[in-house]
C-alpha cells in the first residue's frame, strides 16, 4: 500500500473569515423585541420566548423604531426569564 502525501490549505486570511461573519446584533433590535413583542410562547419554567410576528413588523410604530433593521429583527427571538425580569438569552435565525 503506497503512502499518499497531502498538502494542507493555506489557513484562511482574516479578510475571508470576515466575509461570513454577521455584524453583532444591534441593542436597538432587542429594546424593540422587548418593548413591541406580540408572541410569547411559554418554555416552562418561569421562562418565556418573545418574538415579533409579521403583521406586528408592519406596524407603523415599530417601522418606525427599527427602521432598516425589520428585517433583521423578524429573525429574533429573546428567552426571557420571568421571575427575574431578565433576559436569558437573544437568539438569531441565520
Amino acid at each position: 500500500m503506497a503512502y499518499r502525501r497531502f498538502r494542507l490549505a493555506p489557513a484562511a486570511t482574516p479578510m475571508e473569515t470576515a466575509a461570513y461573519e454577521r455584524p453583532a446584533l444591534p441593542g436597538s433590535v432587542v429594546d424593540a423585541v422587548l418593548r413591541f413583542h406580540d408572541e410569547e410562547q411559554d418554555q416552562g419554567s418561569g421562562r418565556t420566548l418573545l418574538r415579533l410576528s409579521e403583521k406586528r413588523l408592519r406596524n407603523p410604530e415599530v417601522k418606525k423604531f427599527l427602521g432598516k433593521l425589520a428585517p433583521r429583527a423578524a429573525n429574533v427571538a429573546i428567552l426571557w426569564n420571568e421571575d427575574e425580569s431578565q433576559i436569558i438569552r437573544v437568539l438569531e435565525a441565520a
